[in-house]
């Protein structure tokens, strides 16, 4: 009786105050949380328990964790086989100006034309592993900051294939492919070894020569053959290649590993015609033979080492762009994988063995020059400089434009230097920064700078470096931030006009307003010559000096969340507009029913003793007429 008597309180107290109002708004709220919150409930509700991983996932995971930061940072890139969804296509790739590999099996060598490596050499360098018939786990990774491609394959089964492939850097012509089997079992395991033969190469000879390594001799095959220039009629490279000799099998015993080795050298001669290919042919394979005996003799360790610092020293000038969601905006993905394919398709001579002192010398100064480049508009805004780089034909378009973009914006001499210099060029052309009569200007329009730029390390002769930052703030007006990395001499600084004092630079950064002028001219100016800065002051003809206006709400929001409305998605909108539709047809027909509703309806839902129409209550309170 109890529990009755409270249910039938709880009653009266909801009839009291369980109004049609309050009704509404409590099955709002309850229809918000149930369209946000619902479809997460019920995956958690419905999903099954998390299933053990297999070994050869798990053994995968472990490989790529290492590579997942420098991914994060865009400096990596990571794919898995099958491509998953969120992972960029990128042609997996290594070279060095002199060749050029993507890491598919069937892939030829791919040798210099013209600006780029785009002659295919009917010759399949690669070297596979084969044998274990259990589940395959497998993924690459290309990272960009030493210039090494890698590939993973883990099994069922326990084994574990690891392989590393680079185009040397100060001996252009070697690659280098390093697998190591690990078999974690307690079998022995004979497995396969594969390399294509050069069957499509009809004027390829061979022969076998041993070179010696390590405590004895081993076999090498030496393969020279003719190659046709594209257009150009009657004129041919003598190509010769020289590789180690690829066993059928090799033994793996239990819990153990095995690291293999397989180094090739690749050179060729200048278009030369065809009666000269007897003769230039002998030079070429003679030539490749000792560059083969000199990257033999060096250990595993500084082979990858002197390739790894080369890489390095190139990534030290670099770009970062602050990461947009709008649609078909350019990342620091596509940048760095961009700047990655550029660099593969060029020398660096500064940094080869081969080199001698007077030539580095020369190449010093052509990096030190760097007048008028770069003179074009900020490359971001060209769309053909950025193509999707998913096969070995879109990077070469993508490096030739690029190239040819560089030269023609007067940064040839940049562009003699080599990789070094051509790294620089690229970071100048992103932001529009130009060297110009013993300054540097950096000449983007204000109207481009809604999102965060930082410029790293870039060159003011051999001995100073500048960087330069864009920093949105919160009132969506960017400010300039400029320090020196290093510098030999004083270095001074002024923001558009030049109409305020010169500020010294140093290692501590410095900010500067963004200002509009009128004509527009550029936004900073860097030289070490005070009077120079003085006397730009009066050489910069502008109307008016102002502050740039702060960019409009809505592009930066585009930038930072995909569309226009801010940080909150558009389906949230969505939603607010169906529940305000909602609540207004709901009160509209309370209103119609309030007022316009039948007398009989509510007879029969309330019973007469609590409805009477009007005539009712006039006859009961006087009779009858």
């Amino acid at each position: 009786m109890e529990l009755l008597e409270v249910m039938r309180r709880w009653k009266r107290t909801l009839d009291n105050y369980f109004t049609y109002r309050r009704a509404f708004l409590l099955v709002t709220i309850v229809f918000g949380l149930i369209f946000y919150l619902g479809p997460d409930f019920i995956h958690w509700l419905t999903k099954s328990k998390p299933s053990v991983e297999d070994i050869a996932e798990r053994c995968l995971q472990e490989r790529l964790n290492s590579f997942y930061f420098d991914a994060s940072e865009f400096n990596a890139n990571v794919q898995h086989i099958p491509l998953k969804s969120d992972e960029k296509p990128y042609l997996p790739y290594v070279g060095n100006g002199i060749f050029g590999l993507s890491l598919s099996f069937n892939t030829p060598l791919y040798i210099k034309v013209g600006r780029t490596l785009g002659l295919p050499v009917p010759w399949h360098p690669i070297v596979q592993v084969n044998g274990d018939k259990t589940t395959i786990r497998e993924a690459i990774v290309v990272h960009y900051l030493t210039g090494t491609a890698y590939r993973f394959q883990c099994f069922s089964s326990g084994l574990f294939i690891s392989y590393q492939y680079y185009a040397h850097r100060t001996m252009p012509s070697i690659l280098v492919q390093d697998v190591k089997i690990t078999n974690p079992t307690s079998e022995n395991l004979e497995l396969e070894l594969e390399q294509l033969p050069s069957t499509k190469w009809p004027t390829a000879v061979s022969h076998i020569v041993t070179f010696p390594h390590g405590t004895g001799d081993r076999e090498y095959v030496v393969t020279t053959g003719m190659l046709d220039v594209p257009h150009q009629d009657g004129y041919v490279l003598a190509v010769s290649i020289v590789s180690k000799k690829v066993t059928s099998s090799i033994e793996v015993k239990g819990r153990s590993s095995t690291t293999l080795q397989f180094i090739t050298a690749v050179n060729y001669s200048e278009p030369i015609e065809k009666e000269e290919y007897a003769v230039k042919k002998d030079i070429a394979e003679k030539q490749c033979m000792e560059k083969m005996r000199k990257a033999l003799l060096k250990s595993r360790r500084h082979l990858q080492e002197d390739h790894v610092n080369v890489w390095q020293q190139l990534w030290s000038t670099g770009v970062f762009i602050s990461y947009s969601k709008a649609a078909n905006a350019i990342n620091g993905d596509k940048i760095n994988a961009t700047m990655y394919y550029v660099l593969s398709q060029v020398t660096s001579p500064y940094y080869e063995e081969d080199t001698s002192k007077d030539r580095r010398t020369e190449l010093g100064k052509s990096l030190v020059y760097a007048e008028g480049c770069y003179g074009g508009h900020h490359t971001l805004e060209a769309d053909n400089l950025w193509s999707d780089l998913a096969s070995v034909k879109e990077a070469n378009k993508t490096a030739a434009y690029w190239l040819l973009t560089l030269e023609k914006q007067g940064c040839h001499n940049l562009l003699k230097a080599g990789a070094s210099g051509i790294i620089q060029a690229i970071v100048l052309s992103i932001g529009s920064l130009r060297f110009s009569n013993q300054h540097l200007e950096f000449n983007i329009h204000p109207k481009y700078l809604h999102r965060d730029f930082s410029f790293r390390r870039v060159s003011y002769g051999n001995s100073t470096h500048v960087n330069i930052s864009v920093v949105v703030q919160e009132d969506n007006k960017a400010v300039l931030f400029v320090a020196l990395d290093r510098s030999d001499r004083y270095y001074y600084a002024c923001d558009a006009g030049c109409l305020d004092p010169p500020t010294r630079l140093g290692p501590m950064k410095k900010q500067f307003p963004v200002k509009l002028t009128d004509p527009v001219t550029a936004i900073l100016y860097i030289t070490h010559d005070t009077q120079h800065m003085e006397d730009l002051r009066h050489a910069i003809h502008v109307k008016e000096v102002a502050e740039a206006p702060a960019h409009e709400h809505h592009v930066i929001a585009l930038h930072k969340h995909g569309h226009h409305l801010g940080g909150l998605p558009a389906l949230f909108w969505v939603s607010i507009c169906v529940l305000i539709v909602l609540f207004h047809m709901f009160l509209f027909k309370l209103i119609y029913n309030e007022y316009c509703g039948s007398p009989e309806k509510y007879r029969n839902k309330y019973g007469n003793s609590e409805y009477h129409s009007p005539q009712e209550k006039y006859r009961s309170r006087y009779g009858k007429l």
